[in-house]
């Protein structure tokens, strides 16, 4: 009996609506819209932190990483101009951390230096890392031609390299790299390896227009990188470099390590590494001329910057669905005063407050639960829009869809009960007498 009159009440209410098809279209879009840009929003909001945390992740949740900076300048020699500066990261840095830190499970030293390569009549500016065999064993560095480098390269200093596939693409063009001889400085390095392209990875604003030992860049934005042996690197290039300058001539700077890398054993002893490192480093370097950069931090971060985005897209969007639910109930109202005669026959044939209630209120629903469900499909269009045009990583979850879905019908429910509860209370009599 329940069920009859609850499918016949909402039959009427759908008939009503349907009677006034214009205005019912018109009320509903407020919810439609809002319904859309909660999704839409969410979805653009999580997939710029799903975009972050997977370029932090590459660079390892059991890594710590350590950079060389330059010092600032009152610190060096009491403000005083050298000729020789000497600071940054050392071998005698990497051998303490194996050596004096339990946990620490491997070691990567990298030497960082900005070049211009040059294969025949092609040139672009890259960054040569010195580095070990064993990097891409921590790093999202993978082959995807050839070889990496060897211990064998490493023992006897070859002129050997891999290149990161964006060099490949502007120097060979359509040749076969491997094989080849890119000369890069005074010198000749053979191609023994292709990688797969990297994401650029965070790092303090500073290093954003210079390389790990303070100095500028090479002419033009590094494409991508080229890994050479650190023993070659070492004996080709050298420790120092001319720094020029206006005014005060030049200053040779000494740097042995722009980067050491340190992979622990397991995720839990991350932050526990990172105080022993930071314990070593503030004793045997006075200057402050290193970084720490811990990815499992920044990933921690970056999941409560993403819970407070979400937060602030979420209330923006869900004003406009408040908009929709006032207008909602502005109109309930004008049907109610409409449709007071009408409310008055039904009261005097028997019905209840509870059946007025539940006739005005299933209108509301009706309302905004459709309102609700076109727009969690505007809201899934927009998205991929938004990716396909804009270039922007979105991600529609379904607890979003959810949401935003329940949240329209929950509008529904509370501004369309006052109307409701107004056109139950109305006096039967005084509603007949209505013109």
């Amino acid at each position: 009996m329940f069920i009859f009159r609850l499918k016949r009440t909402i039959k009427l209410g759908a008939k009503s609506l349907w009677m006034h098809r214009l205005r019912s279209t018109l009320t509903a879009l407020g919810i439609i819209f809002g319904v859309s840009s909660v999704i839409a929003m969410l979805a653009i909001g999580e997939g710029a932190s799903r975009d972050a945390q997977e370029k932090i992740a590459q660079l390892g949740s059991r890594n710590i990483i350590i950079r060389t900076i330059k010092p600032p300048e009152d610190q060096v020699a009491g403000g005083q101009q050298q000729t020789l500066m000497e600071y940054g990261l050392t071998y005698d840095d990497a051998e303490r951390f194996q050596n004096g830190i339990p946990d620490v499970q491997v070691i990567v030293p990298n030497r960082r230096i900005s070049q211009q390569a040059l294969y025949r009549n092609r040139r672009v500016s890259l960054e040569v890392v010195g580095t070990v065999p064993w990097f891409p064993n921590i790093s999202p560095t993978r082959i995807r031609f050839g070889r990496f480098l060897s211990t064998t390269d490493m023992h006897y200093k070859q002129g050997v390299c891999v290149l990161d596939e964006r060099v490949v693409k502007e120097l060979f063009a359509f040749d076969d790299p491997i094989g080849q001889a890119v000369k890069v400085g005074g010198d000749y390095y053979r191609v023994v390896g292709i990688t797969t392209e990297q994401s650029k990875t965070p790092t303090s604003p500073e290093l954003e227009t210079k390389d790990a030992t303070g100095a500028k860049k090479a002419a033009g934005a590094n494409v991508g990188a080229m890994y050479v042996p650190l023993t070659t690197v070492k004996d080709r290039f050298g420790e120092m470099s001319m720094q020029i300058s206006s005014g005060s001539g030049g200053t040779l700077e000494r740097v042995e390590l722009q980067e050491i890398i340190v992979q622990v054993q397991d995720v839990d002893m991350v932050m526990g590494t990172r105080q022993s490192v930071q314990t070593l480093l503030s004793r045997f370097h006075k200057k402050n001329d290193y970084e720490i950069v811990v990815p499992l931090e920044l990933m921690r971060q970056a999941k409560d910057f993403q819970r407070i985005f979400t937060i602030v897209l979420g209330s923006i969007a869900a004003i406009s669905l408040l908009v929709g639910g006032i207008g909602i109930m502005n109109i309930m109202m004008a049907t109610v005063s409409e449709r007071t005669r009408e409310i008055g026959i039904r009261r005097a044939l028997g019905a209840k407050k509870k059946d007025i209630v539940i006739q005005f209120l299933s209108e509301t629903l009706i309302l905004t639960l459709s309102g609700g469900l076109l727009g969690m499909a505007l809201g899934a269009l927009i998205p991929f829009f938004v990716t396909h045009f804009g270039q922007m990583r979105t991600v529609i979850t379904g607890s979003s869809l959810i949401l935003a879905f329940g949240i329209s019908g929950a509008v529904g429910i509370a501004f369309g009960l006052y109307p409701a509860y107004r056109a139950a209370n109305m006096d039967p009599i005084e509603s007949l007498r209505h013109e």
